[in-house]
């Protein structure tokens, strides 16, 4: 029963009808094992959360250490507690001075959602801007910011005074007003297939919203954590968000998200409601404890010099004619082919292969690969060998 099909169909919640149906018994590295004891190679880091492997010693250790202490002594924001200081701390030094103060959170729909929150309190403006195209979660307020009406319509009624702009055309730029409470914006928009805005078109942004008042708010849950090459994508861009979210790989496999802002914005959330915004298990110790891992991880490894140097390597190998683009940004990737049915079979034979590949929600006609950060330059080849045979096949 551990690995039964009928249960996992029928006693689990699912969320279509074609899932991906592998069964994991353990986890290593850039690998998955069967029961049976196939090997799976994770191109996909289980969906940009393994940035630095599966099951990283690091952070497996100081998971180990958490435990011996305490798990969740209380709701988030009224005891002092040491992993989750250290890891505020420690975030806070990696980046901008501006985004010095942290709430912790769950996940990173949760971390949207607190952070639409924070912009509305503290400019007292209730429209929201957002892109077409853009994903930022699946709870009812990061759904409304959401740019795939396919995904929407069946829950509308969603969040009032929410627009939508084009992603990288400066000319929507206008639309941004003194109306406007916050633009939420991916700093690379990863599941309409890796589209990466100019720096110009960044710094645009960013001007506009300092001559309207609005908050800038840049959700890297999925571009952040070093997938890019930098701790976090905005810094290859020369701006600082009011508000950055981030999520996924932030906690090393377990589950934590943050959003960040400077503490005169974030104290907000403290009156006129106290509690403006409150989370259970947001910061809980044994998730911080991962988190904290991971960033020195990314850090003692060096792992950001790696990225660029392997993005390019796998660029180099993914060469084919039957390939209509290939768009990248670090080690996060959108391969183009003409059709969705072309791209399920590459998935499915790369599957049965031994390697993972998956799909975008938002451009079907592209698969995703966004390995850990961890994989090597022989890794690398092994598994562009056995994508290069899919799509020969497909």
């Amino acid at each position: 029963m551990e690995f039964s099909p009928e249960v996992f169909l029928n006693k689990l919640a699912q969320t279509n009808d074609s899932p991906f149906l592998i069964p994991v018994e353990r986890a290593e590295g850039i690998y998955l094992y069967s029961p049976d004891g196939k090997r799976y190679t994770d191109l996909i880091s289980g969906i940009g959360v393994s940035n630095i492997g599966h099951r990283h010693p690091h952070v497996i250790q100081a998971i180990k250490n958490q435990l011996d202490k305490h798990l969740h002594v209380m709701v988030f924001g009224e005891y002092i507690q040491s992993t989750p200081n250290r890891l505020a701390e420690k975030l806070t030094t990696l980046l901008p001075k501006s985004l010095n103060c942290v709430y912790f959170v769950n996940s990173g729909t949760e971390a949207n959602e607190g952070a639409l929150k924070l912009a509305k309190r503290y400019t007292g403006r209730t429209e929201i801007l957002s892109c077409r195209k853009s994903y930022h979660g699946s709870t009812h307020g990061s759904l409304s910011v959401s740019g795939n009406e396919v995904k929407k319509q069946a829950f509308r009624p969603l969040l009032p005074d929410i627009k939508f702009i084009d992603f990288n055309v400066e000319e929507d730029l206008k639309q941004i007003t003194t109306s406007t409470a916050c633009i939420i914006i991916e700093t690379i928009q990863g599941d309409a297939g890796v589209r990466v805005p100019s720096k110009n078109y960044m710094k645009a942004l960013r001007s506009r919203c300092d001559e309207t008042g609005t908050l800038l708010i840049l959700d890297e849950i999925q571009c952040g954590m070093g997938r890019t090459g930098t701790l976090f994508a905005f810094e290859q861009f020369d701006i600082v968000p009011d508000i950055l979210t981030t999520a996924k790989a932030f906690g090393g496999g377990l589950p934590i998200g943050a959003f960040v802002a400077d503490k005169k914005i974030m104290r907000t959330l403290t009156h006129d409601p106290m509690l403006g915004h409150i989370t259970t298990f947001g910061g809980n110790p044994v998730c911080c404890a991962s988190a904290l891992a991971t960033l020195e991880v990314l850090e003692n490894e060096k792992l950001l010099a790696t990225v660029e140097e392997k993005g390019k390597l796998f660029e180099k190998l993914l060469q084919h004619k039957n390939i209509q683009a290939l768009r990248r940004f670090g080690l996060l990737f959108a391969v183009d082919f003409d059709s969705a049915e072309r791209v399920n079979r590459i998935v499915e034979y790369a599957k049965q292969k031994g390697v993972i590949c998956y799909w975008f929600l938002s451009h079907p006609n592209s698969f995703r690969i966004a390995p850990p950060l961890t994989i090597s330059n022989n890794e690398i080849r092994e598994s562009c060998e056995v994508i290069i045979e899919a799509i020969e096949r497909s």
